[in-house]
């Protein structure tokens, strides 16, 4: 599968060319869906003061208040009879019908940018995963909004994060940001979200960001799928965004069915890991038992970090669950602060794998992160997140997601060992990760990012 590579890129061209596609036409804010990020309505905000959260509130008929949740949910189920039965039934959509735009005025509102600063001056990329996560929910509202019902019947979550491709130096906590971004691939029931993030510098925005969601539409109770609108292309740019939106779809479908979860590594996997162990027999005996590290190496598994959570209703979506944002946020800072540990020096980011959304965290949940270091070459240190929920009335554990970060140290770090045949499954599905990167990244402080 294609990583979350954070690099430097080619900007792509088409529908988000200034003067063409998606941008053409009016200037007009209101026409052109222009939204506003202020501190005072988490994470993204609106025109006229209006947050992107309560946007979402309202389409959906959610309460901002805690107690009326149950109220809320039980009003949804009156909206199952403006559900499609079947994808034909819905009438398509074009891309430019979903596009939105999306400021986050850090330079001309200084008061906000105390929840995006990190101690070196520069902007929180955690930060930044919350608000991709709540835009990308928006703009599939966009796609599939009925005009003849008050709220939404379908109940919109994110199933993917499937790539996020850096393509400025840096990005300061002094300029404001503006994002856009629309639907631009759909199957039946859930559609692929490009999201693009530029800064300003000086009177113009200048590209920074690419990303890429996969988000999945269910019914009115978020119980069952839901079809979505089908999508209309109208030139050649489109087509080959829809296009490419079909080979990430294959290119996920080829990674999962060669996981290791799934099959044996291949020739090459079993080669370095035996390899591995024999470095690690003590040449003093003659047994499999006595095992000693390699000079500058640590083992597996003295590399972990670990978190707790308590999911209170703050963190809470419009659906009353928690905010896929938020554990994004909690993963990538404990991938960040276990690098940091692990190498001595503080990390940059330079690569998210794909985050897989595979079971939904209930508010009063108690959420547990996992962190450790299972890949690591001269300066790159591959980092695997497990985040897994238990409810306050049992103490079941279930798997909610795996996090895969690569960040890169200022200085060469240890080697890293496995012990175990299941430490040896972490390392090499952590090399994967690590070799799919696209590109090689320089280790230059300008172009990495920090948590």
């Amino acid at each position: 599968m294609r990583r979350t590579a954070l690099r430097l890129c080619t900007w792509s061209k088409g529908l988000f060319a200034p003067s063409r596609g998606l941008t053409q036409g009016s200037q007009d804010p209101e026409k052109q869906r222009v939204f506003h990020i202020r501190e005072a309505c988490s994470p993204i905000h609106v025109n006229h003061g209006v947050c992107v959260r309560d946007k979402l509130r309202e389409i959906v008929g959610a309460s901002t208040n805690w107690r009326d949740h149950v109220k809320a949910m039980e009003e949804r189920k009156l909206l199952h009879g403006f559900l499609a039965e079947s994808q034909k039934g819905l009438p398509p959509r074009r891309m430019k019908d979903s596009y939105i735009e999306v400021l986050l005025p850090l330079g001309s509102q200084p008061e906000l940018r105390e929840k995006y600063l990190t101690v070196q001056n520069t902007v929180r990329f955690g930060r930044i995963l919350e608000d991709l996560d709540s835009l990308g929910v928006l703009i599939c509202y966009m796609h599939t909004k009925i005009h003849s019902a008050k709220m939404s019947p379908l109940s919109i979550v994110t199933a993917l994060v499937d790539k996020i491709d850096m393509c400025k130096k840096s990005l300061s906590p002094e300029q404001d940001i503006k994002f856009s971004g629309h639907v631009c691939w759909v199957g039946k029931t859930s559609m692929e979200v490009k999201i693009q993030m530029f800064q300003l510098h000086g009177n113009e925005f200048c590209p920074v960001l690419d990303a890429t969601f996969v988000m999945v539409a269910r019914d009115s109770e978020n119980k069952g799928p839901a079809f979505v609108n089908p999508l209309v292309l109208e030139s050649p740019e489109e087509e080959e965004l829809f296009r490419q939106g079909e080979l990430n779809k294959g290119r996920r479908v080829a990674f999962s069915s060669t996981s290791l979860l799934k099959m044996a590594p291949n020739a090459e996997e079993r080669t370095t890991i035996h390899e591995m162990f024999l470095s690690t027999l003590d040449p003093k005996t003659i047994s499999f038992q006595s095992r000693v590290l390699p000079p500058n190496s640590v083992w597996m598994e003295n590399s972990k970090l670990k978190s707790l959570e308590i999911c209170h209703p703050q963190e809470r979506n419009i659906f009353n669950r928690i905010f896929g944002g938020f554990l994004m946020r909690k993963a990538y800072e404990l991938g960040w602060a276990t690098a940091c540990n692990f190498g001595g020096s503080r990390p940059f980011v330079v690569a998210v794998d794909d985050i897989m959304f595979q079971k939904p965290v209930e508010v009063g949940s108690l959420l547990f992160l996992s962190s450790q270091v299972c890949f690591t070459q001269e300066n790159y240190i591959q980092v695997r997140v497990h985040s897994e929920v238990a409810s306050l009335q049992d103490k079941e554990h279930m798997t909610t997601n795996v996090f895969h970060f690569t960040f890169m140290s200022e200085k060469e770090v240890p080697l890293v060992f496995p012990r175990t045949y299941g430490e040896s499954m972490l390392y090499l599905d952590g090399q994967r990760h690590f070799n799919s990167m696209s590109v090689p990244v320089t280790l230059n402080k300008e172009y990495l990012v920090e948590p």
